[in-house]
């Protein structure tokens, strides 16, 4: 199938590594041209650097963090100049730290409320009058299966991602008319740097191996495994193409089955 992201100019957040990674690297392997962003400038580089390898979509990248209250204003300049507008968004951000929502400490809900949910809508609200202007845009933010069925110790992810979701639904209905729509893609336990962090922190709370933590972990997933990012990365990829127009205001699970409710 042809997704229609040919020559598609995408901006895609939190990309150095993970799953922001694996989107980029599908889209422009769609032959969509990518503008990467992380902490790392090193592994941004490498990352273009193999991307462009392959001769399809092309990468570029910048040096940038969503904790910085410049980095819209940033990305913003940065799309302008490498590629005079944009048509499509991904929004990704890293983690909160895990832990119980009734111990956490109000200042790092605020501070992590500004990382994860208010970065994403100044940097949506950025490139959104060019998309409508334009008549053709998508918005895909990427969450946690955990705004549908909160995950156990991670209390402040599971309530700063749920905020994106009213959000989400709430500009899709707003500004669907105009071409663009928006949509979030929840990932289930897919293998990561991430995933492995979260593991490792669940075996230290329970005191048991981190192979058992696995092992339990994927015996209830009904698939019986962890995803791979490139499983996860080829749903955002239809997601934002041109196949999916009328896809809008959707919260769509890559999970294996995992999340139990209908």
């Amino acid at each position: 199938m042809d997704l229609g992201l040919t020559r598609k100019r995408a901006l895609v957040l939190a990309s150095s590594r993970g799953l922001g990674l694996g989107v980029a690297e599908a889209l422009a392997a769609e032959g969509a041209n990518v503008l990467i962003t992380g902490r790392d400038g090193e592994r941004l580089q490498a990352a273009c650097e193999a991307i462009n390898g392959r001769g399809a979509g092309q990468a570029k990248f910048v040096v940038s963090d969503l904790s910085d209250k410049n980095t819209p204003a940033l990305l913003e300049e940065t799309v302008g100049k490498e590629f005079g507008g944009l048509d499509v968004l991904v929004n990704n951000t890293g983690g909160p730290p895990p832990g119980l929502m009734s111990e956490a400490d109000l200042a790092v809900v605020h501070r992590q409320f500004e990382i994860m949910v208010l970065s994403v809508m100044d940097v949506t609200a950025r490139f959104l009058p060019g998309m409508r202007a334009q008549g053709w845009g998508r918005v895909l933010t990427l969450a946690s299966s955990g705004v549908i069925q909160p995950i156990p110790n991670l209390g402040l992810s599971n309530t700063l991602r749920a905020a994106l979701v009213g959000w989400s639904k709430s500009m899709a209905n707003e500004v669907a008319s105009d071409g663009v729509t928006f949509n979030m893609l929840l990932p289930g336990r897919i293998e990561t740097a991430r995933l492995k962090q979260l593991d490792a922190a669940n075996a230290e709370r329970s005191g048991k191996s981190l192979e058992a933590i696995a092992a339990a972990a994927q015996a209830q997933i009904p698939v019986g495994r962890y995803g791979a990012v490139e499983e996860f990365a080829a749903t955002a990829a239809f997601l934002v193409s041109a196949r999916a127009s009328y896809v809008n205001g959707s919260m769509i699970r890559c999970d294996g089955g995992a999340i139990n409710s209908v």
